[in-house]
Formats: structure tokens, sequence, C-alpha cells
């Protein structure tokens, strides 16, 4: 502050804007005592200074009331709201956002620990924190010295998760262990727990001090998985043992078991005291298993027999009459495998791994095998230069793969597929080459790719993107391919409203009244630039891209109204702020 004139530093309220870097404010001369308010619209963090004394921090978008002491070399700065006591009422526009922890002693307290969150802590003689509502009625209180929540209403939640066992003294407790789940546990005179509906009827019970559970209504359930044996006074039981699977037991005066349909008629019934099943009606299976014999007096017509047991025959085995025949199958042991007389196809059919061993010579005029062959050597089609046709069909109609003996050529339709190396060659006639034919729509036209006369091998490695409009194809010398974009050193000028990801060489401008990130050209080169200007008023980031920016592992950050040219130097300066 100049001595004896005018100067902006004598003002009560100074506002600090502008600066690209946190940095200290130094209010001179060391001998001015002075009160300011300070507030700092920069981005970054300002420091104010008088001596070696105290200093104070202002944050961005902060303000603060300071004052310096004027001590000279050890003048110090101070924070003037530091333990702000207030006579009335507090009024905030926005939050109140505490910084430190509260204590056992404190009477009435607000605080956060990063652990902790919000903390709230008092001290009264019968409760240490009580909620009211806006007609000043309780809605919970904490008791004084005691970890319980009492709340005077109803609770509504989306889920309540209770985290703790409950007690056999609670009178009405929920509780959950990561052994038992959800627990509820009562005390009543008459049942420990009541279910009940909105009608106030009771659902379920269970008994005061008992294990069982009474359903007053139906009981309806996707699955019902009884876990216990039933027992002989059973009067209606379902159970289950592991031997035994499910049981059914009953206890009545005609039968112990009846099963009725749903117009109330018995279907089957175990007569009381017996272990005979009655069926009303048919019974119909799928397959009838008898441990004893069967006894048939007449003719037993049946439409399928299936004889797990040998069969003796000894006599001619005769299936239809001559020209009204029926299929006559053999399975062998593998799977799939069998022999089958065809009666419509008048063929005998190996189906599967079946086969035919033939001792001697088979002499066949057409061939027509639906199954795998394993050829075990060489085959050959023909002899030289009396060739045949072989042609092999795909899955899709029109697609196949054939050796045309007669323009002496291999010809696929349809899409090849080459695991491995694919080499052309063309003999001593010329170099080996590639011929793309136009549509046949349009004509017979084709474009030819061949090879050149080459002393030694050349190997071309594509890149791995299709790249950008207007980029060509360059070598980096040793065959390695990429997209490059040709021209000078910068492109087209280009106009950003949002978010961008520059190439090497952009020209941007960011129009924009909010902010709005630049992310800078990843995996530069050393002389790669990138020029940004900054208007309507937004604030752009210029965004690192995991490269530094003038040495820093940080991101820059431009006003409106501001320009910069941005130039790649190495890996240790990053992109460098021209």
């Amino acid at each position: 502050m100049a001595d004896g004139t005018s100067d902006e530093a004598r003002s009560f309220y100074l506002k600090c804007t502008g600066g690209g870097q946190a940095c200290t404010v130094t209010l001179a001369p060391n001998t001015l005592s002075k009160v300011w308010l300070i507030e700092n619209t920069t981005s970054y963090t300002l420091t104010f200074s008088q001596g070696s004394g105290a200093n104070i921090a202002v944050a961005a978008g902060q303000v603060k009331m300071i004052a310096t002491d004027g001590a000279g070399s050890g003048a110090a700065v101070y924070d003037l709201f530091t333990d702000l006591s207030v006579a009335g009422d507090l009024l905030v526009a926005n939050t109140i956002q505490p910084a430190g922890d509260t204590a056992s002693g404190d009477a009435a307290a607000i605080g956060y620990t990063g652990a902790e969150g919000i903390i709230i802590t008092g001290q009264g003689s019968t409760s240490d924190v009580t909620l009211k509502n806006d007609a000043d009625g309780t809605v919970f209180t904490i008791p004084t010295g005691t970890t319980n929540v009492d709340i005077v209403g109803d609770v509504t939640a989306s889920t309540v998760n209770a985290d703790g066992d409950t007690a056999a003294g609670d009178n009405a407790a929920m509780g959950y262990t990561a052994a038992e789940g959800l627990i509820l546990t009562g005390q009543g005179s008459t049942n420990d727990v009541t279910i009940k509906n909105d009608a106030d009827a009771d659902v379920l019970t269970i008994a005061t001090g008992g294990t069982n559970v009474d359903v007053v209504g139906d009981l309806t359930a996707a699955c019902f998985i009884p876990d216990g044996d039933t027992s002989s006074g059973d009067a209606a039981a379902i159970g289950y043992t592991s031997a035994e699977g499910l049981i059914l037991t009953g206890q009545g005066s005609s039968t112990d078991v009846t099963i009725k349909n749903d117009a109330d008629t018995t279907v089957m019934s175990i007569a009381t005291g017996t272990t005979q099943a009655t069926f009303a009606g048919e019974v119909v299976a799928a397959s009838l298993d008898i441990s004893g014999n069967i006894d048939v007096d007449g003719t037993t017509n049946l439409d399928a027999v299936d004889i797990d047991g040998a069969v003796q025959i000894d006599n001619t085995v005769t299936v239809g009459v001559d020209d009204t025949g029926y299929d006559v199958k053999f399975f062998g042991d593998t799977a799939s495998a069998y022999m089958l007389w065809d009666a419509s196809a008048d063929d005998l059919i190996l189906g599967g791994a079946a086969g035919l061993d033939v001792d001697g010579t088979t002499n066949l005029d057409a061939v027509d095998i639906d199954g795998a062959v394993q050829i075990d050597n060489t085959l050959s089609v023909g002899v030289d230069d009396t060739g045949y046709d072989v042609k092999f069909f795909g899955a899709t109609s029109g697609k196949y793969m054939e050796w045309d003996e007669s323009a002496d050529q291999l010809e696929v339709v349809g899409t090849t597929t080459v695991d491995g190396t694919l080499q052309v060659k063309n003999g001593a006639t010329s170099a080996g080459k590639i011929e793309f034919f136009e549509d046949s729509d349009n004509g017979t036209n084709k474009v030819t790719l061949i090879g050149p006369a080459s002393t030694a091998d050349i190997t071309l490695t594509l890149p791995n993107s299709d790249g950008d409009d207007g980029q060509v194809l360059t070598t980096d010398g040793s065959g390695v391919l990429s997209f490059s974009t040709v021209g000078g050193a910068y492109n087209t000028w280009l106009v950003k409203t949002s978010a961008y990801t520059a190439l090497v060489g952009d020209q941007i401008i960011v129009n924009s009244s909010s902010a709005v990130t630049i992310t800078l050209p990843a995996s530069a080169s050393a002389g790669n630039t990138v020029i940004v200007k900054a208007t309507g008023g937004g604030t752009v980031t210029l965004g690192r891209n995991s490269q530094k920016i003038n040495s820093t592992a940080a991101d820059g950050t431009l006003l409106s109204g501001s320009s910069t040219q941005l130039v790649f130097v190495d890996a240790s300066i990053g992109f460098l702020e021209i």
C-alpha cells in the first residue's frame, strides 16, 4: 500500500481475479495494521502473508475477512471469522459445512469427519438429541447417555435392515444374524407373534412359548418343502425323508388317504389301515413296471412292446406280408448306431457309427452316403489328362467348392477362410496375382493386384483402424502402414461448443458460455501442436490425456478471451505453452 497517496489496496473489499496458478499475496508494508474482506474468484488457492508470522489461505471461490497486525518482519495475518460467536439467529443462504469432530462435552454441536460424515452431538437432562417438526412436535429422541432411538410416529422406509440378534425378553423386536437371517421375536400372553391383514384379522400366529405356526386361511405357495417324517397319530400330514421321499399320512374312519379332483370326486383312496390303493378310473402311464409275473387269459394286443431282457425265438420271424411291410430297427452298443430296414424306402440303412464289414469285393453302381466317411489313404479322381468334376456343397443354398476338370481350376462360391498363410503363385508365367471382379450386374471388368519382381521379401502391416476422412496410408519405411493426414502443420480452424478430443495440428475456437473440456491428442510426438482460443464466457479445461502440461501432470485452464498454443516437447515436459 502506497504511503500518503490514493491506492486501491486501501479498500476494505478486495476482489482477486485472473491468475493461472496458486500463489502468495504479500500485504505490504509489514507495519500496516488493517482489516480486509477478500473474495478469491480465481481457480486456485491464494495465500495472504505479511511477515514470518501466520498466513491465511483463501480457497478458490471463497470469501474471508482477514486482518494484519503490522508487527514488522514477524507480522501475521488472521482469519477474523475463526471461533465466530453470533448472539442472534444465524441465517445462511446455501449450506453450513462443518469441518471438525464434536466432543463428548458439547451441549449442542454439529460436526463432520471423513469416516463418520455429519455428526450431531447434544447433552440434555432427558435426551441428548431431539428432532422436532415445524409444529414443535417431537419426531424422535435419543435418551441421555444411550444409543437407542425413540421414534414417536410411524417409520416409513423402502427397507429396514436390522443388524443384531433379538433377545428372549423382547416384547416386540426385529433382528438379523448371518446364520438365522430375519428374526421376529415377541412376548404376549396368548401369542408370541401375530401377523394381521389390513382388516385387523389374524393371518398367522405362533402360540406363546411354542414352535407351531397356525395359519388361519389357505396356504398358497409356489413350492411346499417338508423336511421331517410324519407319524402314525397324524390326522393329515405331509412329510419327507431322504429314503422315502414325499410322505402323505392320514387317519380317517373309511380311508387314510383320499385324492380328489377339482369336482370333489375321489380319484384314488387308501382304505384305513391297509396298503391297497384303489383307483376310481383308468390308470394311464407312459410305462408300467411290474416286479412279479403277468398272467393274461386271452389275446394281448399291444401297440408297442419294450423288452429289457433276453428273447429266445425258436422259429421264423416274419414282419408284415408281401407288399405290406414294416420297419425293423436293430441298435448297437454305440450311441446313435443302428441298422434299419426302412419299409417305405425298401432300403437297408446303416445309421450313425454302424458300418458294413464285407470280406470280399463290393461292386456298387451308385453310392448315396448320408453319414461320415473316413478315408485312410490317397483319394484319386480320374487319371492324368482325364479328370472328373468334384463338388462339395455347404450348409447355405448355392454355396459350394468345385474342381472344374474342363476349366482346370478350383472354384469357390461363398466365403473362403484361410487359418494360416495364403500363398498366391503363378509359376514361371508371371508373379502371383489376385483379381477382383465387379458386380456381375454391372459387367465383367476387374481389378488385378500383381506382385512385383522383388530381390527380397516385403512385408506390409496394415493399421488397426479405418482412419479419418481425408487421411492416406503411409509407411514408416519398415513396412508398417498407418493413416496420416496430408497437408501442412495446421488443420483447418474448428469451432467447438462441447467436449472434443483434438488431433495433431488442430486449430480450435471454443465458443460456449459453459465450461468445455478439450482433450489433447494422445501419444503425441515431438513438434506436434494444438492451438485453442476460448470465447463465449465459458472456461476451457485442457485435458492432458495422460501427458504433462508445462512439466506438470495436471490439466490446464483457459479463461474466456484467452488463447494458447501448445507444442509437445518430450515425456518430461509434455505439451509446452508457447
